[in-house]
């Protein structure tokens, strides 16, 4: 049985919410990979089943986590070897080697900076779809577009995309967008690059309809960053860490709160935020500079795979 855990938009974070016997009879594969970067880890999860997809709340599919804690620091070196190593493991993804055309769709709400890493990443793609007839036969057709959120277009995102698809016909689209993380310390510092497509906002609880081979006609590739956490996670988190300092001091008071089982817990910290729970997401104060780095790490590794001559000075 699945434990009770908060929701994520990480298949790793589900993944760890279930017993390794779980794993194995539900058709769901986790390996760790040596990336040779310091402090930086690289996860492969695997959903083979529709068991498997039920109980992980995923589409069956492969998903790449890298993660480092440079992401979110002030460090262009560690940067571009983060870039190297997304680079690395995009170029797996036969669907997207194999693309002629690719159209990237960064998703997300430019003007909430936690929500803005789609539209800024987009803005760094090198696009060449419009001088195609003019460039070397080795060069692929790319383009990028930002499709902004209902709230603003009063159009639904797959709307826009899938009308776009119709018309240009890529071979392949890739959907960056924020994410949500059941970890704090996972925030601004994972990447996530799915092969299922994505669910706009489904993190946040406000889940749009999904862009994928289904709704879209052509593979998704989805890369994601987890920007936020929602408050009760967070509480929850403060608490555990709370409950490790009073069993050193004061072992009977923990035995009491020990007895809370993680619904229970997790249920007591929505009460307290009520009414407030389903609106309070919490990113850190430093997410403009952070998205900014993120959003180069992404590009410039797009940019490496989809189009590895091309010569950015040269345009």
């Amino acid at each position: 049985m699945k434990n009770f855990s908060p929701s994520t938009d990480l298949a790793i974070e589900a993944a760890e919410s279930l017993t390794a016997e779980a794993k194995a009879a539900d058709g769901i594969k986790v390996t760790k990979e040596d990336c040779m970067l310091p402090d930086t880890a690289v996860t492969l999860v695997k959903i083979t089943t529709d068991r498997g997809a039920e109980v992980m709340e995923k589409p069956k599919g492969s998903y790449i986590t890298i993660e480092s804690p440079y992401m979110k620091l002030d460090d262009k070196d560690a940067h571009r070897r983060i870039a190297e190593l997304l680079k690395k493991y995009l170029l797996k993804l036969d669907v997207l080697t194999q693309a002629k055309t690719v159209l990237v769709a960064g998703l997300g709400n430019r003007r909430i900076t936690a929500d803005a890493l789609g539209p800024q990443t987009s803005g760094r793609i090198t696009v060449t779809r419009h001088i195609m007839d003019s460039m070397p036969r080795d060069i692929r057709s790319i383009s990028a577009v930002s499709p902004g959120v209902m709230g603003i277009t009063g159009i639904e995102t797959l709307d826009i995309i899938k009308g776009i698809t119709e018309h240009i016909k890529p071979d392949l689209v890739i959907a960056v967008d924020s994410l949500a993380a059941r970890r704090a310390d996972r925030v601004n510092s994972t990447i996530q690059i799915a092969d299922t497509g994505v669910s706009p906002g489904a993190g946040v609880g406000n889940q749009r309809p999904s862009l994928d081979k289904k709704t879209l006609g052509v593979p998704v590739v989805a890369i994601g960053v987890p920007t936020v956490v929602d408050a009760a996670t967070l509480v929850n988190d403060t608490l555990d860490i709370m409950l490790d300092d009073i069993r050193t001091h004061d072992s009977a008071f923990f035995d009491t709160l020990k007895t809370l089982g993680s619904e229970e817990k997790y249920d007591l910290i929505r009460r307290i935020l009520d009414p407030y729970t389903e609106n309070m997401i919490v990113t850190p104060k430093e997410v403009d500079e952070v998205i900014e780095n993120l959003s180069y790490i992404i590009g410039s590794a797009l940019n490496a795979v989809l189009n590895p001559t091309l010569e950015l000075e040269g345009l």
